[in-house]
């Protein structure tokens, strides 16, 4: 039942609130302290092997990357922000399909994973398949009303489909 641990943060439910807020100071430390929780959300080990990752990505060993976040969340499937590290990775190399998998994995263990949301409507985006796009960021948009990168985005996708 470790689906709901980064749910389950005495901290997260202000941090969501905050989110909302029309202050953008309060947005932004609520956006950081949020990323901080699911990029922590597995100690030490797990923060230092989706870092790992980064670097190999940055360095251009995508196959070394990708293989060292696969192994990190067959070790620790209820990681979240590993899953959605991978996604990333795919999204980037126009994997859209592994990349959509692994969000919508992201999303049944963090719901309120705003990041995964976006990326889930940049992969539909890509592959035009707008209602689903367009679903994923006004998901998103709820959750961070302000994030104007959703809401240009949901207002493309909506004219695509017009």
């Amino acid at each position: 039942m470790g689906c709901f641990i980064a749910m389950q943060e005495p901290s997260i439910a202000p941090l969501l609130k905050d989110l909302q807020s029309p202050d953008e100071s309060i947005r932004d430390r609520a956006t950081q302290a949020l990323w901080r929780i699911w990029f922590e959300q597995k100690g030490v080990l797990g923060f230092e092997t989706i870092q790992r990752a980064q670097t190999l990505l940055q360095e251009g060993n995508i196959a070394e990357a990708e293989a060292t976040l696969t192994a990190l969340v067959e070790d620790q499937p209820d990681f979240a922000e590993a899953w959605n590290r991978r996604a990333v990775l795919y999204y980037t190399q126009g994997q859209y399909q592994q990349a959509i998998a692994d969000c919508e994995t992201v999303l049944r263990l963090n719901p309120v994973h705003f990041g995964a949301l976006h990326g889930l409507g940049l992969c539909h985006a890509v592959l035009g398949n707008y209602p689903a796009a367009i679903e994923s960021f006004r998901k998103a948009t709820a959750i961070q009303p302000y994030a104007l990168a959703n809401q240009r985005l949901l207002l493309e996708c909506t004219m695509r489909l017009g």
